[in-house]
């Protein structure tokens, strides 16, 4: 396996991790997790709710990632979720600095795969 195709992988094995684990880990401990969203955004539905739907789109961006199908596409909705993420949650930056870095490689990806 060459080395481009090599570093592709493990971009995509990265990115998708970052929103895996958060999908997965939000059913075993939902309440560290509903904190997160901005205030504009609850109440419309029970938080649990809201939650594991956002937990649905993430487990979507990530299997298409890892699938490396159209690649352009999960990795620009990556980059938009993760920009999404620190401008509504700037307040809390000294825990979410690391999705900046995350954002990188969705860009990354991003770039890499236009057509």
């Amino acid at each position: 396996m060459g080395s481009d195709r090599l570093t592709n992988r493990v971009l995509r094995a990265g990115l998708a991790f970052s929103f895996l684990f958060p999908a997965i880990n939000a059913f075993f401990d939902p309440y560290s997790w509903i904190g997160y969203f901005p205030a504009f955004m609850r109440g419309f539905v029970p938080d649990l709710v809201l939650l594991h739907s956002f937990g649905v789109i993430e487990i979507v961006i990530a299997l298409w990632i890892l699938s490396g199908w159209k690649i352009f596409w999960p990795s620009l909705a990556a980059l938009l979720v993760l920009l999404t993420i620190v401008f509504f949650d700037f307040g809390d930056f000294q825990v979410i600095f690391r999705d900046v870095s995350i954002a990188s490689i969705a860009l990354a990806l991003v770039i890499r795969n236009r057509s």
